[in-house]
């Protein structure tokens, strides 16, 4: 019976026993019609009902019901703590439904929980595995060199300072992983203080360029604000933060981009935001590759990502900055003809 309370149920199963009782008796008094009063015939099974229904309603009360309400006010007071006082009333009346549906969604969650783990566990093996992979060359590197130069190569003008610098190169790689590493971490948990500057957003666009133009120049790469899409907008963001990623997504595209290349950068209004466009006519990605180029070490080209240099993270901490700012980045890509990264910042006035 749906939302039968325990005086029901002890009711019912009294019930039940004191009519085979009175069908009993009825039976032995068709039989042996001398051996029993038609008065006990009724007043027996009503005494097996009365006594029936007491030691049902005890036992359901106190050994089914009441733990049964102690398990899942449990439950909820985990679930959802003192917010929705009125379900633990409802627990009081239906705790039959209550449990039946707790139990379904207690199944639902627990299958989706455990795929949700089985992601996680899948992601946490792949990220160890690449942070392993990052660090272990710079420092099998290190180690090669440094017992090279103890093993008489510091006396060997013609490589002691040579591998002296590749072994502090290589240290330098892997304090850049370090580093950006803690960076994701800190805008992760939410612990990096963001400030709320207001700026030109053409002005710092130019500053990066101006910054990277000789790293530009060393693969041929002209670096220029978009004709056209050049306006000066003034934006609310951390402007330090807004700055590393315009240096990464140009560092980005002059690395794979092709020799004797371009990359551009466009401004463009979007009313309450405005639109950052860095785009190159690289070698451009492969759309299998595009779900996953924000993911931390995921790399197009191992081989040659790694031999460019750079700790792998560029990408991930350009999106950790800009979801940090409440505000999205995007990557659009055609082999062969090019790569654009846009983002979004929200544009105050002057």
């Amino acid at each position: 019976m749906k939302n039968a309370t325990p005086r029901e149920l002890s009711a019912i199963a009294a019930g039940i026993v004191s009519g085979l009782v009175f069908l009993t008796a009825i039976i032995f008094k068709l039989f042996f019609p001398d051996s029993i009063h038609w008065i006990f015939v009724i007043l027996i099974p009503a005494f097996v009902f009365i006594i029936g229904f007491a030691v049902f309603f005890y036992i359901t009360e106190s050994f089914i019901y009441r733990k049964i309400k102690v398990i899942y006010k449990t439950i909820y007071d985990t679930k959802s703590g003192q917010e929705e006082k009125p379900a633990r009333q409802k627990l009081q009346n239906d705790i039959i439904d209550f449990a039946e549906s707790e139990v379904i969604e207690w199944k639902k969650n627990t299958l989706k929980e455990q795929k949700k783990q089985k992601k996680l566990e899948k992601y946490r093996k792949e990220f160890l595995g690449n942070v392993f992979h990052e660090l272990k060359t710079p420092i099998f590197n290190i180690q090669g060199y440094l017992e090279t130069l103890n093993e008489g190569g510091l006396k060997d003008d013609n490589i002691n300072t040579r591998f002296l610098q590749k072994a502090i190169t290589n240290v330098g790689r892997i304090a850049e992983i370090v580093d950006d590493l803690q960076m994701i971490s800190n805008l992760e948990e939410g612990s990096f203080s963001l400030t709320d500057d207001k700026f030109d957003i053409l002005k710092l666009v130019n500053e990066t360029i101006e910054s990277l133009e000789i790293r530009g120049k060393s693969r041929n790469i002209r670096l220029s604000v978009k004709e056209g899409c050049d306006k000066s907008f003034m934006v609310a963001a951390d402007r330090e933060m807004i700055q590393q990623v315009l240096n990464n997504l140009i560092t980005n595209s002059i690395k794979y981009g092709k020799e004797n290349g371009r990359t551009q950068i466009g401004l463009y209004d979007m009313n309450v935001n405005v639109l950052v466009e860095v785009s190159d006519n690289g070698l451009g990605i492969d759309q299998k590759h595009l779900p996953r180029i924000f993911e931390r070490f995921y790399r197009v080209d191992n081989g040659r990502s790694r031999e460019l240099g750079g700790s792998g993270l560029g990408l991930s901490i350009v999106k950790h900055i800009i979801e940090a700012h409440n505000q999205t980045v995007n990557v659009r890509s055609t082999p062969g003809i090019g790569t654009t990264f846009g983002f979004t910042l929200r544009k105050v006035k002057n």
